[in-house]
């Protein structure tokens, strides 16, 4: 499995690519060749096609939330882009956000709800640096799944910071009811 990258800003990954800081433009500019691109603060971060175990998490992941969304909110999955700022552009495995605050294109503001499932090649990504840019975009809530585990974590914004709200592991529960009512085990987000 080919490992994600974040590329260093002065050594573009293909020729052509400015130097410095990437955009939004520059973002929009790059092949379709089934990786997917993000740009947190500039930075290009490349990933692979994930593994069979992480797509079962998150198919799982949005049947469940979909399931009990009230209407003012919608799940998305990736590809879709959550547009921070020119120099940010991310793509949760998982996202719930407010019908108010979609556009045609994309999410302009930050997600209510941000899942993240690792997987080997993303893991530091994962828990460093998307979780940091989302807790600065004010996103209330981030989770990450470990299907290796399986494990959840999840984090709610308070003051400003992310403070663990619950880790759950194997058939552990977990119940939520902000931003809406849920009930999931990560033993049975990755069950066939």
């Amino acid at each position: 499995m080919t490992a994600m990258t974040a590329t260093p800003t002065h050594r573009p990954p293909w020729p052509g690519l400015p130097r410095g800081p990437m955009t939004r433009d520059v973002l929009d500019s790059m092949p379709d060749d089934g990786h997917r691109y993000e740009l947190i603060d500039g930075i290009l971060i490349v990933s692979p096609a994930p593994r069979m175990v992480h797509q079962r998490a998150v198919v799982s992941l949005v049947v469940l939330l979909d399931a009990t969304c009230p209407d003012d909110f919608e799940v998305f999955t990736a590809p879709f882009d959550v547009a921070l700022a020119d120099d940010t552009v991310m793509q949760p495995d998982v996202l719930v956000c407010r019908v108010s605050d979609l556009t045609e294109r994309d999410l302009p503001a930050a997600p209510v709800l941000a899942v993240e499932v690792l997987s080997p090649s993303t893991r530091g990504i994962d828990l460093l640096l998307k979780k940091d840019r989302l807790q600065r975009a004010g996103c209330q809530h981030y989770w990450v799944v470990d299907p290796d585990v399986p494990a959840l974590t999840a984090w709610t914004l308070t003051d400003g910071v992310y403070t663990e709200a619950a880790s759950v592991t194997g058939d552990e529960r977990l119940v939520v009811s902000d931003p809406y009512d849920l009930e999931l085990t990560p033993n049975g987000l990755v069950a066939r």
